[in-house]
């Protein structure tokens, strides 16, 4: 009983949260300086690791598919395979998780060590709102941001896939192009895009709450950043299920 009240109460908090930092993303000023420095921090330093995971991905689902089922003639649509797979599925959560970890990790540690040194509570005393100068930037940077790796490391994982197809498989690069070309449709894209807009805010909602409610010391900030990965992490795979068919039935 004690779980289930505790978790509507993280609930609430976090949807009092969510209202609180999109009525301070509406509200002026806005502090654009702060958005854009915190989408190289959490866009551009992520760039090197999404693009790592959605290629080897890619490499390995056009291996692993060619070679399980050769007696089909599999490897002759291994265009349509990986393009499917990665745009659709494996892009968008792989990113979210691999990314997410690091971005949310990151959130919370920062705002968690703000909290315990009571620099939050300085803001406060100040008069300036913390969620608006802290929570706004990053819920807005990890919004725009995700979706960007995400597409590129869609890109980068049937790229992926292309190499393989052509040093391993001994397909030519224009058939393997072709076959994801005819493959891939604006709905697989749009949905792929979707969802990553989604798993933004689960992860930076996430980061920032328990970094906000951190306390204890450095062993606090610890564990609220491990409680970031897990949850984070967590809600990304339960929601990849309802948003794959919210999106199949939409488009």
């Amino acid at each position: 009983m004690n779980a289930l009240t505790n978790a509507a109460e993280t609930v609430g908090r976090l949807t009092l949260l969510t209202g609180r930092a999109f009525v301070g993303m509406l509200r002026r000023p806005w502090e654009v300086r702060l958005w854009i420095r915190e989408a190289e921090q959490i866009g551009v330093r992520s760039l090197g690791v999404a693009a790592i995971t959605t290629v080897f991905t890619g490499m390995v689902l056009a291996l692993q598919t060619a070679y399980s089922l050769p007696e089909i003639g599999v490897k002759y649509y291994i265009g349509t395979v990986v393009s499917k797979s990665i745009v659709r599925e494996l892009g968008p959560v792989l990113t979210a998780l691999i990314v997410g970890g690091r971005i949310g990790s990151g959130m919370t540690a920062e705002l968690g060590t703000m909290k315990v040194t009571e620099q939050i509570d300085a803001l406060r005393s100040m008069g300036t709102d913390p969620v608006k100068k802290l929570v706004v930037p990053k819920l807005v940077a990890t919004l725009v941001m995700l979706p960007v790796l995400t597409v590129l490391g869609n890109a980068l994982g049937v790229l992926g896939g292309l190499v393989i197809s052509a040093t391993q498989l001994d397909l030519t690069p224009g058939f393997y192009i072709n076959d994801v070309l005819d493959a891939i449709t604006i709905e697989d894209i749009s949905s792929g895009i979707g969802k990553s807009f989604f798993f933004s805010y689960f992860i930076a909602i996430i980061g920032c709450y328990n970094g906000l409610r951190a306390s204890g010391g450095a062993d606090g900030v610890g564990r609220a950043t491990t409680d970031t990965v897990v949850m984070a992490a967590i809600m990304v795979l339960v929601s990849d299920f309802f948003l794959t068919k919210f999106f199949y039935i939409l488009l």
